[in-house]
């Protein structure tokens, strides 16, 4: 559990500089795509009996190009959210100024809902609806359930891509290293990964560690042998 303090000042500096939903998911998400594709193009490779050489130009194909590709969709991905939430902003801007009858009436029914009532709802009421700024922040959280911390489409980028680059290579270590029972290597390796990407996001669950751990290498696993299943078929 996380713990924080309650003084004025550290509540104030809390609620007033909210750090937004970070990089976690950015860095989950890279880190188990990196390590089950990378793995499957060596498995998949392996399964197909070709040399180690065509193993390690593959994977480290896969890893930059794959990683490259994972980033700059992440990166479209959350600028398009974020041009939406800019979008939505100009229109609540436009509606105050031409419905503030009608806006004040849905800032009011957002703070009914929140437990405010009688004289305190209308006071509540009045004072949101008398600050711009204040009026339309409520109306995003309210009426479309937006945050109030813009996302960063650059640094959720550079998460999934640092993410995918380091756990994406651990299955190409053996190979890289030239040692004897590289793909034995590789597949403990891996697995090793998945079990421990599992048991790092278990921190900001509810879920204990080991069972997060077994759920993320029973994913992976799964997807390393059917890779490596299908490279079997053509096995020279």
């Amino acid at each position: 559990m996380i713990d924080h303090g309650h003084s004025p000042q550290e509540v104030s500096d809390r609620i007033g500089a909210p750090p937004g939903r970070g990089v976690l998911r950015d860095v989950i998400y890279g880190a188990i795509d990196g390590s089950v594709t990378t793995f499957a193009i060596v498995a998949g490779v392996a399964g197909a009996g070709l040399s180690p050489f065509v193993i390690v130009a593959l994977g480290l194909a896969n890893v930059l190009a794959d990683g490259f590709s994972m980033a700059a969709g992440n990166y479209s991905g959350t600028k398009a959210e974020l041009d939406n939430l800019k979008r939505l902003r100009r229109v609540e801007e436009r509606h105050i100024q031409t419905f503030p009858e009608g806006e004040r009436r849905e800032a009011r029914e957002i703070l009914r809902l929140k437990g405010l009532s009688g004289p305190v709802l209308e006071a509540a009421t009045d004072a949101i609806c008398a600050d711009r700024e204040a009026w339309i922040n409520l109306m995003m959280e309210g009426e479309y359930g937006a945050s109030p911390v813009d996302p960063e489409p650059m640094r959720a980028a550079i998460a999934t891509f640092a993410a995918f680059l380091l756990a994406g290579l651990v299955p190409l270590l053996p190979f890289l290293l030239g040692l004897e029972a590289a793909f034995s290597l590789s597949v403990w390796l891996t697995l090793a990964v998945f079990f421990a990407i599992g048991a790092f996001k278990s921190h900001w669950s509810l879920t204990p560690w080991w069972r997060s751990g077994a759920e993320t290498l029973a994913i992976g696993g799964a997807a390393a042998a059917l890779a490596y299943g299908v490279g079997s078929l053509f096995q020279l």
